[in-house]
């Protein structure tokens, strides 16, 4: 655990100093309304209201800024009946590349792709008014089973025994936006006070806010679920391998649900922050040239178990745009296979945009345990 001069009720993993606007910020979080307790952990990096990496406690407040838009945002991996010798050659990853840009859309379906409808559970769970159920008809249908754009990605990987990996990163699209978006909306409307938007969990303010987070959070689910079908799918169909859905490893980073913790009954708002309980399985994410993890969590009570979500920007995307150029990101994606035509539109998601892993992981080794390490072989990503 690294110091920074934060208030009492903040503890931090870090991997390296905090900048002064990030510090700024957490300092103000701590000190709003409610709040009981804030972990950071290493991959923490600024955002709008709230940064990214953090974990937030309170008694009765929820603060949908500590959640985010991207409500259930999160990771899901698989292993295949192959080794990382399909991905040997260029013929092969160029028709996996094909395949993807096919079956796995990065922003929404074409009309001979779009799911007929949505899951059922997401039909019958009702959205907490008409404007966010005729979104769900329209665009939470168009970009069911989508990818979406910035870091998400799907990526295949071979741990250390050479078995090839699936590694899948999305969330609830433009469903936990507009979800996200209404309720500032509403929370505005009735005058809450100047700072971090609440809604108080004992009203129906805040009741309706909460059911449709849980309704976001299924959304993200079976959005990720849908794209590792299509992955497995694509790779039966085109290199006769079978998944071994046994070791499906699937979560998410982005959520407020009631926890206990110190006895405490607690409101526990996570924003890029995985959850960790002990022997609580999960996936820790590096750029996309780096090494990624498979973790269990250790269940560290100052941290609320949780760990970071992945490595952390260590460039923002305007200054990873600005000072990296295409022959930058093709270096630093040696031995990855991915469209090299989108080299310069993925120049903000450079490996060196990103912190070191190794370091991140380092920095939270009493909050969570490795349990496989994986490299990436071939990265699919929207921009």
């Amino acid at each position: 655990m690294t110091e920074a001069s934060l208030p009492d009720n903040v503890s931090t993993w870090l991997c390296e100093p905090l900048p002064k606007r990030v510090e700024g910020s957490l300092t103000a979080l701590a000190q709003a309304e409610d709040v009981k307790r804030v972990a950071v952990m290493p991959d923490v990096h600024l955002a709008h209201e709230v940064c990214i990496g953090t974990v937030v406690a309170t008694r009765r407040l929820i603060y949908p800024a500590a959640v985010g838009g991207d409500i259930g945002c999160g990771m899901a991996a698989v292993a295949f009946d192959a080794t990382a010798d399909l991905l040997s050659d260029e013929q092969s990853a160029a028709i996996v590349l094909a395949g993807l840009y096919e079956t796995v859309p990065t922003n929404k379906h074409r009309s001979e792709t779009m799911p007929e409808s949505l899951p059922t559970e997401l039909i019958e769970m009702p959205l907490s008014d008409g404007g966010l159920e005729k979104r769900k008809s329209r665009e939470g249908r168009v970009q069911f089973g989508t990818l979406g754009r910035g870091n998400h990605f799907v990526e295949l990987q071979a741990d250390t025994d050479d078995r090839l990996w699936l590694m899948v990163h999305s969330g609830s699209r433009a469903m936990g936006q507009s979800i996200t978006g209404r309720h500032f909306q509403k929370a505005a409307a009735g005058g809450s006070p100047s700072g971090l938007i609440s809604l108080d969990s004992q009203t129906a303010a805040g009741q309706t806010y909460l059911a449709d987070v849980d309704w976001a959070v299924r959304y993200a689910e079976e959005n990720r679920l849908a794209m590792v079908r299509a992955v497995a799918a694509l790779l039966a169909t085109r290199f006769n391998v079978e998944t071994d859905w046994a070791t499906l490893i699937h979560g998410n980073h982005n959520h407020v649900r009631r926890e206990t913790h110190n006895g405490e009954e607690l409101w526990v708002h996570r924003k890029g922050s995985l959850p960790a309980a002990d022997g609580e399985a999960g996936v820790i994410p590096g750029s996309m040239g780096s090494t990624s993890y498979h973790v269990t969590g250790r269940g560290h009570a100052a941290a609320m178990c949780s760990s970071s979500h992945g490595a952390g920007r260590a460039l923002s995307r305007t200054e990873a745009a600005h000072t990296l150029n295409d022959r930058d990101m093709t270096r630093q994606m040696q031995g990855v296979w991915f469209d090299h035509r989108r080299a310069k539109a993925l120049r903000e998601e450079a490996p060196s945009a990103y912190k070191d892993i190794t370091k991140v992981m380092q920095a939270q080794k009493e909050l969570t345990r490795i349990t496989r390490e994986l490299r990436p072989l071939l990265c699919y990503k929207g921009t």
